[in-house]
């Protein structure tokens, strides 16, 4: 364990440079006294770690060491090559550099770890996009990612829902891979950070200068947060319907996993034929109607009247269109 700590403590001095011991101390989850005694062992085992007094000290390694020990397990090397999404990779314009970088990687690794890393890519593959759909086009991601990278301000024409496009100076903050599809989080007009998805960029043109990204901007909290509340303001209604025994994995897949199950779990108890009556979370009433309809005759919805009217209606049409009159 000690073993593992003293080489995670060179290594983040290594990356890092200068570091007190209380950041140290907080990286490592130790105690600033055991950070003292690991600083003194490296030093006693020839590795040049030095203290620089005053305010603005702390520890730091001798200009130009580096350590050849990359410290990998086993295990962690074979985690990075199963991260490694060559797709995206090759979407942002590092395809050829992703793949030097795994053979560098593979070449430096000690023989076991090279081992199970090389069998985890063999036998592992990642796939972003989910089934029956393609990944977006994103023929300006190159820009954005310039854009994302070199913190260049960015004039784009943005396809919206609404009936028109619109004009925006957007000073990207990050670059989002969700089920496929790539979003940019960016300040437009001077405004707070949105999300755009980058599929709907038209045009795009990087201009000169750069922009001042904020020092305390969270990538990954940003997104956590906007998923959330992206999921609040999607379901808005709500649905009251009977479904028939057996029909649970179907009704989980055409809802989605997470509202199938929290639907599942608040359900009544069966009737005698096994239906059970649920609450649904739903974007609209059209939006609904053409979800539902997916479940056939496994599916009875009782409110709201408008979506029950609805389908009421289709299967009306449905009669037409196959020759069936309502009895």
């Amino acid at each position: 364990m000690r073993a593992s700590r003293l080489l995670s403590l060179l290594l983040l001095l290594q990356t890092r440079g200068r570091m007190t011991a209380t950041e140290l101390s907080q990286e490592l989850e130790v105690s600033i006294r055991t950070v003292y005694r690991d600083v003194e062992a490296l030093s006693s085992a020839g590795v040049p770690v030095y203290a620089d007094r005053g305010p603005a000290g702390g520890y730091r390694l001798l200009d130009g060491y580096r350590t050849r020990l990359n410290g990998l397990t086993a295990q962690e090397a074979s985690s990075l090559f199963l991260a490694g999404l060559p797709g995206p990779a090759a979407e942002l314009g590092l395809g050829e550099e992703a793949a030097n970088a795994e053979l560098k990687l593979l070449a430096a690794l000690p023989p076991e770890p090279r081992f199970h890393a090389a069998r985890m890519r063999e036998r592992f593959h990642l796939d972003v996009p989910g089934w029956y759909r393609g990944a977006d086009g994103v023929p300006f991601l190159g820009e954005v990612a310039e854009a994302v990278w070199d913190q260049r301000p960015l004039r784009m024409t943005y396809r919206r829902w609404g009936p028109r496009d619109v004009e925006r100076l957007a000073h990207p903050y990050g670059l989002v891979l969700k089920g496929g599809a790539w979003y940019m989080v960016a300040a437009a007009d001077g405004g707070a950070p949105r999300t755009y998805r980058v599929s709907r960029i038209i045009a795009a043109r990087l201009l000169d200068g750069r922009f001042e990204r904020p020092g305390d901007f969270d990538l990954a909290a940003y997104w956590e947060s906007y998923a959330v509340d992206f999921q609040a303001r999607m379901y808005t209604a709500e649905a009251l319907v009977r479904v028939a025994p057996g029909i649970e994995d179907m009704l989980r897949y055409t809802v989605g996993a997470e509202i199938g199950d929290a639907a599942l779990a608040g359900a009544g108890p069966p009737d005698e034929h096994g239906w059970v009556v649920l609450r649904l979370p739903i974007e609209s009433v059209r939006h609904a109607h053409w979800l539902l309809l997916r479940l056939g005759a496994d599916i009875e919805v009782l409110e709201p009247a408008e979506l029950r009217d609805r389908m009421a209606a289709t299967i009306v049409q449905l009669g037409g269109l196959y020759g069936v009159r309502p009895s």
